[in-house]
């Protein structure tokens, strides 16, 4: 079963890997001889009850102390925090209710309003005795899967209706064993068709998905007490705010490591969902994020060393273990079977190959383009910026280095160049940037303003912390022309800084999509046994608004594909610190643009309600909506292939709209075969509609839509202000 919301599965022994697939000397992981059942092997055979350490329960009361201590938020430990524990911490080893009976959570519940107290005392056995149900329930299901694959392939009957539920979260548990057993048919036999719809038979299916939940047992028959340890107290410090994290010495040591500046792998983020390996970021400047094919959101089910290795396999896998084999040394290539962020089973997955590389710095770099369009009978010339990130090199800063990269300086020159160029205005193009350095938000505000405050920032402390405003004291102005900021839902953090200065001073026009509302800091604070990060303060914008939880709104709203996803933001993080307001900094405006934002929201509607790629978006943010949303997915195999046909179909459809209201040549459609290389196949080869446009004019019009508007908003502004603003004259 593949469930389209936000779950984490903790036999991995952290939720997130804050890396980029660094390369270790000791070499790539070694596929593992998956473990082999004998006809007497049960559950209760194999299941040994796993006892905690006493350093655990030591830093249980430390961890406690730095929560209560220095954390943001006023931390009362007791019996409403045992309650929000329990329920995180089950909630955590099984999301979707497929592990654990109606029966053992009536049993656990008895720790309910209880482990506020074992914690405080120096005992975590409550969450042991919590994990080591989960653990035998885990041993269970997984035996009871290999029986089925090996035995009952043959007699599965695939034109029947049945159907399986994609979201369990809110179902409720099993009632008995007989009730379970039913919920992993159902995912047992969805596995078996998502394998018989590429083309496998069934000699073949029973040997991979064998394979799959052998290598599983055997992953998860290594638990240890590391790994119950982790899970719990990281469970414990989330629970506070989604921010805050425990990391045991070795989970300090993979967290550490992704932060370094000096990367090699793949350079990606990931964390788990349910069985699979998901796609959380990819590092601006990194292999995977320049080679274009990997996405945010894609899972991935196989890995294979260079490029002919045979794919391995790791659904179910540890997390730690699947990082292992994508690490690599620079140059080596890596191949991933993945299943697309929009796609609901393994029938659509692709293998990507991807060339292992050191993240340099200078990937990371500021860039800049110039766009030219004709709009309201005149040629406009539009500098776009793209800050991948906000970035400095402290290193470099500190050993004196007078060049020493930073995104304030290189954007410096940027604007220099483009006004060099009589730029009529500038883009500068924030999305999918995820923040940095706070100071090069502050510096990067004063490239467009002349002096003052750009952020708040309110600390936690006695007498509920207090506020101090950051600002720029530097009266220079690089650039006073027009100007747009470009934002989208995973815009966080320094973006959301820097968006809301240019929107509170109106400084510019900010447009795009709602930021992701990541408003506070966290800080590291090492312990004796691993280190907590911690949320020590909250980002204010000088209007006294919070960037927390409700993010940055733009003056225009474009269509932003995140919209199809409602657990993207830090509104949809469970514990998430609120949105709320302080006093407000003495400011004044640069420009009356929020009076002409009404008319400029106008002219942008009546031009979006006829742009071919605007419809197709939204047609896009529609299907993958309606995709995700679906509630359950049909085991009749040829309801199956018909729905993958129609969608295939749509989607071609939509595309060719596109394509022939801007005069592009379209594509040819090309019958699915049971081949895993098929899929949507393009080809111009055949009869095209030849461009209206000139071959100059249909390469712009191919450019980024988005920013094409913006660039269509900032002439607008020229126009309505009945001046022909240049940076040329800057």
């Amino acid at each position: 079963m593949l469930t389209l919301r936000n779950t984490h599965n903790p036999l991995n022994t952290f939720t997130i890997v804050f890396l980029s697939l660094i390369w270790f000397s000791n070499g790539l992981a070694q596929e593992e001889e998956p473990i082999h059942l004998s006809e007497m092997l049960d559950a209760d055979s194999l299941y040994e009850p796993i006892s905690s350490l006493e350093i655990h329960g030591e830093t249980a009361v430390n961890l406690l102390e730095e929560l209560q201590t220095k954390h943001y938020r006023s931390v009362e430990v007791d019996d409403n925090f045992s309650s929000a524990i329990f329920d995180s911490f089950i909630d955590t080893l099984d999301n979707s209710h497929i592990y654990f009976l109606r029966s053992d959570i009536n049993e656990l519940s008895k720790y309910r309003y209880t482990l506020d107290d074992s914690l405080k005392s120096g005992s975590v056995e409550p969450g042991f005795e919590v994990y080591n149900t989960y653990y035998k329930r885990v041993l269970e299901r997984l035996i009871y899967a290999i029986n089925r694959i090996e035995n009952d392939i043959p007699e599965m009957d695939f034109s029947i209706d049945e159907y399986i539920q994609l979201d369990r979260e809110d179902l409720p548990y099993a009632e008995s064993v007989a009730d379970l057993n039913e919920v992993w048919r159902l995912r047992i036999k969805n596995s078996v068709l998502s394998l018989r719809l590429t083309g496998d038979e069934n000699e073949e299916i029973k040997d991979k998905l064998s394979k799959r939940y052998r290598n599983q047992l055997s992953q998860v028959l290594k638990t240890n007490e590391r790994d119950i340890f982790q899970t719990f107290l990281s469970t414990v410090a989330k629970t506070v705010d989604p921010h805050t994290a425990y990391f045991s010495p070795r989970d300090s040591e993979n967290f550490n490591m992704g932060l370094s500046l000096s990367l090699q792998g793949i350079g990606a983020q990931l964390t788990t969902e349910d069985e699979y390996t998901k796609i959380v970021e990819l590092i601006k400047g990194g292999p995977a994020e320049r080679g274009e094919e990997l996405k945010q959101g894609d899972r991935i089910i196989g890995i294979g060393q260079g490029v002919d290795g045979e794919i391995q396999d790791v659904v179910g896998m540890r997390l730690d273990d699947v990082v292992a084999q994508i690490r690599g040394e620079k140059g080596t290539v890596v191949r991933l079977n993945v299943i697309p962020a929009d796609a609901v089973s393994e029938t659509s997955a692709q293998t990507i190959s991807i060339t292992r590389d050191t993240v340099k710095l200078e990937d990371q770099s500021a860039k800049k383009e110039i766009i030219e369009l004709s709009y309201n009978n005149r040629d406009y010339k539009i500098g776009v910026i793209d800050l991948p990130t906000f970035y400095f090199d402290f290193e470099a800063a500190s050993r004196g280095e007078e060049d020493f990269k930073s995104s304030t300086r290189d954007v410096r020159v940027l604007l220099e160049e483009l006004k060099e160029d009589a730029v009529d205005g500038v883009v500068v193009d924030l999305r999918n940037n995820g923040g940095g350095s706070l100071g090069e938000a502050n510096q990067l505000v004063g490239l467009f303003i002349e002096t003052g405050a750009t952020v708040q920032i309110r600390y936690s402390g006695i007498r509920n912390g207090f506020t101090r405003p950051f600002g720029d004291n530097d009266p220079e102005v690089a650039y006073t022309g027009p100007l747009a900021v470009l934002v989208n839902r995973t815009s966080a953090s320094a973006s959301e800084i820097f968006a809301g200065a240019i929107q509170d001073y109106q400084r510019g026009i900010v447009v795009g999509g709602q930021t992701f509302g990541k408003g506070t800091v966290q800080e590291i604070i090492p312990m004796d046994y691993g280190q907590v990060k911690l949320t020590r303060s909250k980002f204010y914008r000088i209007s006294g608004e919070s960037t927390q939880h409700r993010g940055v709104i733009p003056d225009i709203t474009f269509p932003d594909f995140y919209d199809a996803y409602d657990d993207i933001g830090e509104s949809s993080l469970d514990g998430a610190l609120p949105w709320d307001t302080v006093r407000p900094v003495e400011y004044r405006a640069y420009h009356p643009i929020q009076a002409a934002i009404p008319e400029l929201r106008s002219l942008h509607e009546e031009r979006a309600k006829a742009s071919p790629d605007f419809n197709y978006l939204l047609g896009q943010i529609e299907r993958t909506r309606e995709l995700r949303e679906r509630e359950e997915l049909s085991l009749n195999e040829e309801v199956v292939k018909l729905e993958r046909e129609d969608a295939r179909k749509e989607e071609f459809e939509a595309e060719n709209m596109r394509r022939a209201l801007k005069g592009l040549p379209l594509e040819e459609w090309v019958e699915e075969v049971d081949d895993e290389s098929s899929d949507l196949l393009a080809s111009t080869d055949s009869e095209v509609i030849e461009p209206e446009e000139s071959e100059e004019e249909t390469d712009l019009d191919e450019d980024d839509p988005l920013i094409l508007e913006s660039g269509r908003i900032l002439a607008d502004y020229i126009n309505l202000n009945g001046r022909e603003v240049s940076s040329v004259n800057n």
